[in-house]
């Protein structure tokens, strides 16, 4: 809830049944450029291949026009994909995740410079 407080444009949906969630999906913008990214969509087992999947998509892609971002990408699942594709998007032949550590000035590490051009 905090991150729904924190007014950055992200959205959040839920699908219940009988009182019970049973899919989630949000809607993250990118600051600053025409992206956004549809992301932690995701369906309960025993409710999946109703179209719930489908229709948070379509709401959350929506949802990113209406915030004026015209791009989106995804990390999705072999589950979900030939549903993002139906709903328009392309799978991109890879994608290659990097984690950077920044260094830790106050334990005497240095913050390294590139090479000028």
């Amino acid at each position: 809830m905090r991150r729904l407080a924190a007014s950055d444009g992200m959205k959040l949906w839920v699908a219940e049944a009988d009182g019970e969630v049973v899919a989630a999906g949000r809607m993250e913008p990118v600051a600053g450029i025409d992206f956004a990214g549809l992301c932690g969509g995701a369906t309960k087992p025993q409710w999946r291949s109703q179209g719930i999947y489908g229709a948070l998509t379509a709401v959350r892609d929506r949802a990113a026009l209406a915030h004026g971002k015209l791009l989106l990408h995804s990390s999705s699942t072999e589950l979900s994909q030939p549903i993002l594709e139906r709903s328009g998007l392309v799978k991109i032949p890879s994608n290659t995740t990097y984690r950077w550590i920044a260094p830790q000035q106050s334990l005497g590490g240095s913050v390294p410079t590139l090479p000028s051009a």
